[in-house]
């Protein structure tokens, strides 16, 4: 879902805007254009275009499907060019550096917008207090056991872990009682590497970011960081190899017994003959409640088109609760539900496993905004591999990346 932001992608595009010198942009008419992450174009967003344009003559959203690896580099060339769509799809984690640089507009909500969330939702998109996208696909985290290999270790097959340590023992025990990897502990340079390692922060009620200040060199965050270094012995060997989508092809083969993954692994493991469960990630001795890294894609609007407020209640009006709750609920989209309403009880109800991904909301935390996010995700892997490595002892490996991100805020 999320979308990878390169490095020195900002900085390059700037640079070419300086280039061009005063080129200003103009909107195309009554047009709203929008660079359309994916393959192709969701029906249900079709209709609900036509149905807007219905509702406003005389203006026309015009999409352009752009794939997954160009799309936000386009809309951020574009804009730092001086000729800007006026709306894209973005990862909610490069709002704050389009903001700073100046490339888009505040999207603010009402209070009854923002309490139409789950909690900690809005969070995603808002920093000094001010939203700068709308919340259009979200995802969260869950754990993933395999009974099977739960009941051949001695374990209760029905009883997943509720604790980081009851989770170490399980991994411990499979691994010594059936020589299979207990867990799966994704490592590699890739962006997910920093996200899986963010749900066990959100896990023990730590954070990276307080408003400006680096809060990370903190009790919470390193006894996740000692976790990581006591179950990597009882996980996949060789964890900087694997990213998270590779560990769950090892989950899905039955050769790991537990994975902390997306609702796009339950949709993939009912086609298989793993007997399998799913439940809220265990926590850590800190935690407060359930809770999980909360990732959201945002439709951003670009300054300098002459239509931000028709885009402003555009990308409003389709991530509304009907089109929005319509869009991310139908036949396993694979998207966690923004809001809480009457369709996700009917929806989670009829597919129980989408609860353990609903739970983990109220105490979840969001995707730290940064400036330089590339940064600020480097130092995040850098200090995973070099605790699951033996490279360098957790305290050590967290005082350095605090010292780090702090340039990159």
């Amino acid at each position: 879902m999320t979308i990878q932001f390169k490095t020195g992608l900002m900085a390059l595009a700037l640079l070419g805007s300086t280039a061009l010198g005063t080129m200003t942009a103009h909107a195309a008419g009554q047009e709203i254009s929008w660079i359309y992450c994916g393959d192709k174009i969701d029906p249900i967003h079709e209709k609900y275009i036509k149905e807007w344009e219905g509702k406003n003559p005389g203006w026309k959203v015009t999409p352009e499907v752009v794939g997954w690896e160009q799309c936000q580099d386009k809309a951020t060339t574009l804009a730092a060019a001086g000729t800007p769509v006026g709306m894209a799809y973005v990862g909610s984690r490069t709002l704050k550096e389009f903001a700073q640089n100046d490339l888009i507009v505040p999207v603010p909500m009402t209070d009854d917008e923002k309490k139409s969330y789950y909690p900690n939702i809005v969070d995603t998109v808002t920093f000094n207090g001010t939203q700068w996208g709308v919340p259009v696909a979200f995802s969260t985290k869950a754990l993933y056991w395999n009974k099977d290999l739960f009941k051949q270790a001695g374990l209760d097959p029905e009883s997943p872990p509720k604790t980081w340590a009851e989770e170490i023992a399980d991994a411990k025990a499979i691994k010594e009682k059936t020589g299979i990897a207990g867990y799966g502990l994704p490592a590699k340079t890739f962006d997910n590497t920093m996200h899986q390692f963010m749900h066990w922060v959100y896990t023990n009620n730590g954070k990276v970011i307080d408003g400006d200040k680096i809060v990370m060199d903190s009790p919470e965050v390193l006894a996740a960081l000692q976790a990581y270094k006591d179950i990597t012995p009882y996980s996949v060997e060789g964890a900087t190899a694997y990213e998270q989508n590779e560990i769950r092809a090892i989950f899905l083969d039955g050769k790991v017994g537990m994975i902390q993954a997306g609702s796009g692994a339950a949709a993939r493991l009912k086609d298989t003959k793993i007997n399998w469960g799913v439940a809220p990630l265990p926590l850590g001795p800190s935690a407060k409640g359930k809770g999980t890294l909360l990732i959201t894609d945002s439709l951003a609007v670009f300054k300098g088109t002459g239509v931000e407020d028709k885009a402003i209640e555009f990308a409003k009006f389709i991530t509304s609760p009907g089109p929005q709750g319509e869009y991310e609920l139908q036949g396993g989209a694979g998207l966690t539900p923004l809001r809480p309403s009457p369709k996700v009880d009917e929806f989670v109800k009829a597919d129980p496993s989408w609860q353990p991904f609903i739970d983990g909301i109220a105490f979840g935390g969001p995707e730290p905004l940064f400036t330089d996010y590339k940064g600020f995700q480097n130092s995040m892997i850098e200090m995973v591999q070099s605790v699951v490595t033996g490279k360098a002892e957790p305290a050590d490996a967290l005082k350095k990346a605090a010292g780090e991100i702090d340039a990159f805020k």
